[in-house]
């Protein structure tokens, strides 16, 4: 349950500042906090599949869902303008 909780917080965190940093600001808090935390999960699988590791501990986790919610967040930037 902790685990679960943990990866929460941090996608949650990771949705925040993605959309912090995206042009535009995203897609408002809510929404950039559920895509962050589906980003965290992109990005943890995309830096083990692609063999990348980053810094360990709480930043690492950050940082990983920091660049999956961006990318998530720029896919689905490039779907809302068509």
């Amino acid at each position: 349950m902790g685990g679960l909780l943990y990866s929460i917080l941090i996608g949650a965190v990771a949705g925040w500042l993605a959309g912090k940093l995206m042009k535009g600001g995203g897609f408002g808090l809510l929404i950039n906090i559920i895509l962050g935390i589906i980003g965290g999960l992109l990005g943890g699988w995309l830096f083990r599949t692609l063999g990348i590791h980053l810094l360990g501990g709480v930043l690492g986790d950050l940082l990983r869902g920091v660049i999956g919610a961006s990318v998530i967040l720029f896919i689905a930037g490039l779907l809302k303008k068509k």
